[in-house]
């Protein structure tokens, strides 16, 4: 019986990640080691390879009644222009083997891997390909200089202290003649030292991520991919829900093996009748009904630290869910702290909750880092505050179907390729999946987003003990209906609420129900002139009816508007 896992080869163009999988491997997929067309043409990898070798079974994962473990290696593009290509690979990493020329160091497209990486998988061993590349003299401290390079670049990330393996997958470069790379032993036995057992269950709705299709004359059409959740048997019924097309499996292959059954993890070709392979290049096949068509989405979302842009709310993002990647309009939100309490935002598995209609979010203007600082620091107001838990809403350009709970991640691809940056800007989990076309109307106003709002104006004059008029709040064409009933606090300590407009100029009555202090009377009623000094009596009485009180009182209004709410009713606390 043989334990499958699924093991990602990433890393910058021309780093030798297809050789190494040549090297490693002794089943070849009709995908693999770039055996598409236009790869032999340009020399380079355009899509995704796959592979396997099969080892004896580690010692540490002896005694489950397995004798052999098998390997799935995945060849991902490296090209920078090709990044989507990785980021659907990304769905099905196990472990990543980051592949990196020592000539060369680390690169952007490395660092970009490196990024997908953090996101997807938990492990991962760094290859110092092309080693014989290196005068032998000098290998040796090369070698030894970029570990210590390697070390401190991932001194801060989730793979810290991970194997770094010096390795010459195919020595003398293509048209070396040599067959047998230097290191690939060294590299197995740290494959096997570092394998573990990925969580996997055969319960629940079968999802499929095709990654390539293509018919065999006389047995039909066959989709390649990897088995996201769930189990299938042949003979079972299965939808491709891009074209709402149901088939009947006719037979399945693991790696040339003919098989009955398929579980979560397993990598397979499953053979079908009578359907076209050039409709569907890369997509999900399903259970029939499981998979919905995404208008839009509720995720939880993380700023990657290396994307050095501002993630503005409004702004367009691509964004890619599950193998598809369309442009996408994002608006952020987020629980925010009470001090460093985070409780309750996350189950017993680690995942953020589903999104709780029955809370209040804060609207935000952009998404922050874990390590940000907002420009009001020390301030205890709740706009101050970091949230502990952020969420975007992403309107979607083109639909996308994509499995539920899938990774997000949203990226700058029309970024210059040669600027020397991180095009990835953010990743998470999608929370709610919206279908209606009329969402706007029946899901938003659910959503409780609130911005907090801060009004000031100026008491004009008093009304009499109880109340008084005021300006500046409004302008002349406001409904100041809306306002009425909502409390504000005068500059002098007291507090009223707003009884309705006072004439035609956006002026208003604030009622006082305590009445007025003594000290604001004698401010409203002391006056100053306006302009100037009168010269005369007739010059004295215009003056006096410019005459305002000898302070200025301010008032000010502060409440919650919900920026989804179709009345555009205010809230205050």
């Amino acid at each position: 019986m043989l334990l499958l896992g699924t093991t990602d080869l990433l890393g910058h163009v021309d780093s030798g990640k297809t050789s190494l999988s040549k090297a490693l491997s002794t089943v070849a997929s009709t995908a693999s080691f770039d055996k598409n067309p236009q790869s032999k043409e340009r020399g380079i990898t355009l899509d995704l390879g796959f592979s396997s070798f099969t080892v004896e079974i580690p010692e540490h994962l002896q005694g489950g009644g397995h004798e052999q473990l098998q390997y799935t290696l995945v060849d991902c593009p490296g090209h920078a222009g090709l990044i989507r290509t990785i980021i659907g690979g990304a769905q099905i990493i196990d472990l990543m083997i980051l592949v990196v020329d020592i000539v060369k160091g680390m690169q952007t497209q490395t660092a970009e891997c490196l990024v997908i990486g953090q996101i997807a998988c938990n492990k991962m061993i760094v290859v110092l390909n092309k080693v014989d590349l290196i005068p032998e003299a000098k290998r040796e401290a090369t070698v030894e200089k970029m570990k210590k390079k390697m070390t401190m670049t991932l001194k801060n990330t989730k793979f810290a202290g991970c194997p770094i393996v010096p390795v010459a997958a195919k020595p003398g470069g293509p048209e070396g003649t040599d067959t047998e790379g230097m290191g690939v032993q060294e590299l197995i036995d740290t494959l096997k030292l570092n394998t573990y057992l990925p969580q996997r269950s055969p319960e629940g709705d079968f999802i499929f991520a095709v990654d390539h299709c293509f018919s065999i004359r006389g047995q039909g059409t066959v989709m390649t991919g990897t088995v996201l959740h769930g189990s299938i048997a042949v003979n079972d019924t299965v939808e491709i829900p891009s074209m709402k097309v149901i088939k009947k499996i006719k037979s399945m292959q693991m790696f040339k093996q003919p098989i009955d059954k398929i579980k979560q993890g397993d990598r397979a070709g499953v053979c079908v009748t009578q359907f076209d392979p050039k409709l569907l290049e890369r997509g999900l096949v399903c259970t029939q009904g499981v998979l919905p068509t995404i208008i839009a989405a509720i995720v939880s979302v993380e700023k990657i630290p290396y994307f050095k842009g501002t993630i503005s709310t409004k702004a367009k993002f691509h964004i890619t869910m599950g193998h598809e990647t369309v442009m996408g309009r994002v608006s952020f939100f987020g629980e925010t702290p009470i001090g460093n309490n985070t409780e309750n935002i996350f189950d017993t598995s680690g995942s953020v909750k589903a999104i709780d209609y029955t809370k209040e979010y804060l609207y935000m203007d952009e998404l922050h880092g874990k390590g940000d600082k907002k420009s009001n620091e020390g301030s205890t107001e709740e706009s101050s505050l970091i949230p502990s838990c952020q969420y975007a809403l992403i309107e979607l350009e083109k639909p996308v179907i994509c499995s539920r709970n899938c990774l997000v991640i949203g990226s700058r691809l029309d970024t210059d390729i040669h600027s020397n940056t991180c095009r990835l800007a953010f990743h998470g989990q999608l929370l709610e999946a919206i279908t209606d076309p009329k969402y706007p109307e029946t899901i938003l106003p659910k959503l409780k987003v609130y911005k907090n709002k801060l009004k000031e104006g100026i008491v004009e004059r008093l009304a009499d003990d109880y109340s008084v008029i005021c300006r500046g709040l409004f302008k002349k064409e406001s409904n100041i209906e809306l306002f009425v009933g909502l409390k504000v606090t005068l500059s002098t300590g007291e507090s009223g609420t707003i009884e309705g407009g006072f004439g035609q100029s956006g002026k208003f009555k604030v009622r006082i129900p305590n009445g007025v202090e003594a000290s604001t009377k004698e401010a409203l009623t002391s006056k100053k002139k306006a302009k100037g000094k009168s010269k005369n009596k007739e010059s004295t009485e215009a003056s006096t009816a410019t005459e305002e009180p000898q302070v200025t009182i301010t008032l000010s209004l502060a409440f919650k508007r919900y920026i989804y709410d179709p009345k555009k009713l205010m809230k205050q606390t």
